[in-house]
């Protein structure tokens, strides 16, 4: 990755999007340079983990298409590790663990989900460092979830079969919010959102 001076439209004013938001979908696009504006996103997507009390946040809840996550399962400024994830990829799960899960873009809906409770992962910090860890406990659910996000693929998704009705019922006020969002202007069209994320795509990840 390579660092160097930018400034691009989108990067600013950030905030965290909810279901069913199209960049929620979108599958993201490996980094391949860092830069000045870049660090200042990471900043903000702290700031909006913890004051929405999370301890992982992915790029495309704030809106944008790239392979990037933070986490804190401290969810705490004040404690536990900082970390950022950029072009993580997994490997090795071991065993499994089901735990109830929730999303920042998907408030007040949790459910069950079965997870590897090891995975090593592997990705780059702000800095260009490279990690290379194995992780379990909280840290390797995190993670995973994480990541999905990176894939766009929810939490959702993964739910047992016996929650999926409920689950499906909570959901419907959120698509209900998002009509009227979109049909007061708030949230633009399709194909407006998927020109934005092409343009940072080309930015970062060209």
């Amino acid at each position: 990755m390579s660092e160097e001076k930018s400034s691009i439209d989108g990067l600013t004013d950030l905030k965290i999007v909810q279901f069913p938001h199209p960049t929620l979908r979108h599958k993201s696009k490996p980094i391949t340079r860092v830069d000045s504006q870049l660090k200042n996103v990471v900043k903000t997507m702290f700031d909006l983990m913890y004051e929405a009390k999370g301890i992982g946040l992915a790029a495309n809840q704030v809106d944008l298409p790239i392979q990037l996550f933070v986490v804190n399962v401290a969810g705490k400024r004040e404690e536990g590790e900082e970390l950022v994830f950029i072009n993580p990829v997994l490997s090795n799960p071991k065993g499994t663990d089901e735990a109830e899960e929730g999303c920042l873009s998907i408030p007040q809906v949790g459910a069950n989900v079965t997870r590897p409770e090891q995975i090593h992962v592997s990705a780059y910090d702000l800095t260009g460092n490279e990690i290379d860890m194995t992780v379990n406990g909280m840290l390797s659910k995190v993670i995973q979830h994480e990541y999905d996000h990176l894939q766009g693929v929810l939490f959702i998704d993964r739910v047992h079969e016996s929650s999926q009705r409920q689950v499906e019922m909570d959901l419907v006020e959120f698509q209900l919010q998002f009509d009227q969002m979109r049909k007061s202007g708030e949230i633009p069209d399709d194909q407006t959102i998927s020109k934005r994320l092409a343009e940072i795509e080309a930015r970062y990840c060209c």
